[in-house]
């Protein structure tokens, strides 16, 4: 799956991201003003070379907590500097204060009535560093950067939903239409040159000796080695199928989900600054989405549907498929139902065992980038901007750098 770009028709400034954890800064905006009173303490947190996984595993080992005592909005990078709030109910101030880990830095406490929950933050500001770069490359990205102010950004899931392995959305297929040949002909996707270990691994599972092949595996593939395991064990792969349970099952199943948008988004890419008759229209200030029944209508203050979305009021969305989707109609109804046929995909296939259930969401065809500056010097470039809670920077990148590989995704194997 090659994912296109909005601004194709200008060259990329090329270069190299994240040399290092300072390149990548991302500070975390809070969704409202903490009271200062409360029985939850929140705490600001600075980290380096860490992900937000890492950071709460650490500081839970320090104070003896459990992990699922913290709380925190939004999940960041690993290979950056980044700032974000994490919350613990009746949490002892004094012991967060004192805090000594390496990589994390504790910037300030305060308190509110209620924890911090995923999603309760109104964006991200990041300001990254792009090397390597030619002084003549800086104004075709300053045409990239108006553009999408202009337009928007793409709102594609990028490779990180996808998995290492590149095989997330099959395994998520091979759940959602209960089909567990499917999930033992991918399991381990493209992992090829990974490491050696996953390398000798892979050997065993093409050679059949699936227990072999759980022993070879190196300790970060544990969802596929605790799968060949039973695999090998069994010799039914009904019953490995199985052993994908909880929360990396629901990531499996978004993953199917968000390799299904992406194909939509594919096709609308050069029309997400515009609404049409069947879409369902989404509106930025709020989430909230209503169906494009009447291409004429205006609103109270008399604006077109074609004025608001070039004031960035509203945008086209896709499907992110579940068993209680709104879906379009007229030819983006067409489209998203071509989608589902060429699957062989009911909504009611989102109602899965063990009550795992999407019941689907609608998701914009593009997001806004906010206050972008660029700035040159040395064979630097400078880029900040702000995007609002759940959108990705690396998406603006790839966009303003063109160097992005194409997502190369593994096609099922039977």
């Amino acid at each position: 799956m090659e994912l296109p770009y909005l601004t194709h028709d200008i060259p990329g400034l090329g270069g190299t991201i994240k040399a290092t954890p300072e390149d990548f800064v991302v500070d975390e905006i809070p969704l409202y003003p903490f009271s200062g009173e409360g029985n939850h303490v929140l705490f600001k947190l600075k980290k380096r070379g860490m992900s937000t996984f890492d950071a709460v595993r650490k500081i839970a080992r320090t104070m003896r907590l459990p992990e699922d005592a913290f709380s925190y909005a939004g999940m960041k990078d690993k290979q950056a500097v980044t700032t974000q709030w994490l919350s613990l109910e009746y949490g002892d101030v004094p012991l967060i204060e004192s805090l000594d880990i390496e990589g994390l830095e504790v910037l300030e406490v305060t308190r509110h009535q209620n924890k911090l929950k995923v999603g309760h933050l109104a964006g991200n500001r990041f300001r990254l560093r792009i090397r390597d770069i030619e002084e003549s490359a800086v104004e075709d990205a300053q045409r990239t950067l108006a553009r999408l102010v202009e337009r928007g950004v793409p709102n594609f899931f990028d490779r990180q939903r996808f998995g290492l392995l590149k095989n997330s959305h099959i395994v998520g297929k091979a759940i959602v239409h209960d089909d567990p040949e499917l999930l033992a002909a991918n399991i381990l996707g493209d992992g090829e040159g990974v490491d050696e270990r996953f390398d000798a691994a892979l050997a065993h599972y093409r050679a059949g000796d699936h227990g072999a092949a759980a022993e070879a595996l190196p300790g970060l593939f544990t969802v596929e080695k605790r799968y060949l395991s039973v695999l090998g064990r069994t010799k039914n792969p009904r019953k490995a199928m199985a052993s994908i349970q909880g929360k990396r099952r629901r990531f499996f199943v978004s993953a199917y989900q968000g390799w299904l948008f992406n194909r939509l988004l594919i096709d609308r890419i050069e029309t997400i600054d515009a609404v049409e008759l069947g879409d369902i229209a989404w509106l930025h200030r709020n989430g909230a989405v209503f169906r494009v029944d009447d291409v004429d209508h205006r609103d109270d203050e008399g604006r077109s549907l074609a004025e608001r979305a070039a004031a960035f009021d509203i945008s086209p969305s896709g499907p992110v498929y579940g068993t209680q989707l709104m879906l379009a109609t007229h030819r983006p109804g067409e489209a998203e139902a071509a989608i589902l046929d060429a699957e062989r995909l009911e909504l009611g296939a989102f109602d899965l065992k063990g009550g795992l259930r999407s019941r689907g969401v609608r998701r914009p065809y593009r997001f806004r980038i906010e206050t972008p500056t660029l700035a040159f010097a040395d064979g630097v470039a400078e880029l900040a901007f702000t995007l609002p809670k759940g959108s990705y920077a690396t998406l603006v990148l790839r966009e303003i750098t063109k160097n992005d590989d194409p997502l190369e995704l593994v096609e099922p194997e039977r």
